[in-house]
């Protein structure tokens, strides 16, 4: 019998090591439950986060002197990378990462009387087949989305179809069968908001178009320059030969946009200016991600972290969730939803926590997405990198923020710095670079008040990443005398909320989710009671209270 079990204990030993790897990614993966309806998606600025590698910080001579935060400060792939190594995702409770575009930009700047600015964004695109080298390398991002992965958090892509970067000394513009460089959108009519360039000097790619384009004339010189045109080309012939696809603009970009699925394995893509383009469009890349998700999951199968569809979310710029499925866009009803996205970015949020009750919040989005949004999901936020009227622009309600995102049914995203409170009113800036700062660490490290608000944060993103009851279950109100206590049931996974409960010694129903005499455990506190008579009772000097079972 001894010498049974040495064999089978030798057995397993050779076993683990030849599949280690395999093993550890396998161990992360199977610890939580997920689906993208309840997802905690973390969005940063890819060069305004971390700066993981500062011999990366200046390349193709952008140098100018730029308006206050247009230009390149530092951040890149290695940074975010560090920052999952460190845990810091994984202690805000984050289970999706979404990057601002990595491709290369534009390496000119423009000045449209804010001074010069950089594409440091990432939304000004030069060439969708390069990783930008201020953002980093291949190598970078494979690594990143390894590292995720074996972490437990999905990464996000941003898509520019709509768009090129800007017309430059240093950055032609692309040949006229493939872009218009006016008029510009007045948005007064769906023809004016799709068949238009969003702003003066950002020529619009002619999706609309079936007719076969040669590849412009500036790529080709770049490619033969960097040694890959003849495989580029290669590639694109495969591409059009498997799909049937005309070689039309907007094929091009697909092809380049879901590389980055089958090479590197990334989980989703946020689509940008989606009510920009023709909807057909998206059903068209929707396709095409499925598909290079299908490969990228067949070539890999040991790098598969669960099988979830791949994740498309779109921007449609001033959508809400009582919009329902269908925008209003110049007169025309379009569903965005059916045979695209599974999820569109909810502008409408930010309202409702400032107009009306926790409860009625809650209520409101319960019901709504699981009626009218069944089988899809909407994306929520209180501050963003584009929007100029966030929630709490003075960070003067950060626990409240959290709150409100954290719980309200539905898709979460935490801008970067929600949970530190970053100043959102830098002086001397010009729009939407207020909301562009670079990540304040050094508050994380020194100041009181930034670490007890990011506590609160991570206890509450944690809670919900645990229990995906918390995003995609539905919501029953539970009681409103003495605060507010509500549940949410995904499932087996059940939990019980309070919110604005009396510091102090606390008595909460519980008997619709807990039985008498189950240990129940409040995650804010730490502490595990007992339920007795339907109810559970404890002192702490909160006044959240997040139970699971125990």
């Amino acid at each position: 019998m001894k010498n049974l079990v040495f064999f089978i204990l030798l057995a397993t030993i050779f076993s683990c090591k030849e599949n280690a790897s395999t093993e550890k990614v396998a161990t992360q993966t199977v610890q939580k439950d997920f689906v993208w309806e309840g997802a905690n998606i973390y969005f940063l600025l890819t060069d305004r986060f971390n700066n993981g590698d500062s011999t990366n910080d200046v390349n193709f001579e952008r140098t100018q002197e730029t308006g206050k935060l247009r230009g390149f400060e530092g951040g890149d792939i290695k940074g975010i990378t560090q920052k999952i190594k460190e845990g810091y995702f994984t202690k805000l409770g984050i289970n999706a990462i979404w990057m601002t575009p990595i491709v290369e930009q534009i390496h000119g700047g423009t000045d449209e009387g804010t001074g010069v600015s950089y594409g440091f964004h990432g939304y000004w695109t030069k060439d969708w087949t390069s990783i930008d080298p201020n953002f980093g390398t291949k190598e970078d991002l494979k690594e990143l989305v390894s590292i995720a992965h074996k972490n437990g958090i999905r990464i996000l892509l941003d898509a520019v179809i709509n768009h090129t970067g800007p017309v430059t000394e240093k950055d032609p513009v692309w040949p006229s069968d493939w872009v218009r460089t006016g008029p510009a959108c007045t948005y007064d009519s769906y023809e004016h908001t799709v068949s238009c360039t969003l702003v003066e000097n950002l020529p619009d790619i002619k999706t609309e178009s079936n007719e076969a384009v040669a590849l412009p004339p500036q790529l080709v010189e770049k490619w033969k320059a960097e040694g890959r045109y003849e495989q580029e080309v290669k590639e694109l012939d495969a591409f059009f030969a498997r799909t049937g696809h005309p070689r039309a603009p907007r094929f091009y970009i697909m092809k380049w946009l879901t590389d980055y699925i089958t090479e590197f394995g990334i989980d989703g893509y946020r689509v940008d200016t989606v009510k920009h383009t023709e909807e057909f469009v998206w059903q068209e890349f929707k396709k095409e991600c499925d598909a290079a998700f299908a490969i990228y999951k067949k070539n890999n199968p040991e790098k598969v972290l669960d099988n979830n569809h791949f994740y498309l979310v779109g921007e449609v710029y001033n959508y809400t969730i009582s919009d329902g499925k269908a925008f209003d866009l110049g007169g025309e009803k379009i569903n965005y939803y059916d045979n695209a996205f599974n999820s569109l970015i909810n502008f409408e949020l930010k309202w409702n926590v400032k107009q009306m009750a926790e409860t009625a919040v809650f209520q409101k989005y319960d019901s709504l997405l699981n009626t009218d949004f069944k089988g899809y999901g909407i994306l929520n936020y209180l501050t963003s990198h584009d929007d100029g009227q966030p929630f709490d622009k003075e960070r003067e309600q950060p626990y409240k923020t959290a709150t409100m995102l954290l719980l309200t049914p539905g898709t979460s995203q935490v801008y970067y710095g929600d949970e530190s409170a970053r100043d959102l009113t830098i002086e001397g800036t010009v729009g939407d670079a207020t909301l562009r700062s670079f990540m304040n660490w050094e508050d994380i490290q020194s100041k009181e008040e930034t670490q007890k608000i990011l506590e609160h944060w991570q206890k509450l993103g944690q809670f919900r990443a645990n229990h995906m009851a918390v995003g995609a279950g539905k919501h029953e109100l539970i009681s409103e005398e003495n605060g507010l206590v509500f549940s949410r049931v995904r499932n087996d996974d059940k939990v019980v909320i309070g919110l604005n409960l009396p510091k102090g010694n606390k008595e909460i129903t519980v008997s619709s989710i807990f039985n008498n005499g189950e240990k129940v455990n409040d995650f804010y506190s730490n502490q595990t009671v007992e339920v007795k008579e339907g109810k559970v009772s404890f002192t702490s000097k909160d006044t959240v209270v997040l139970l699971e079972k125990k």
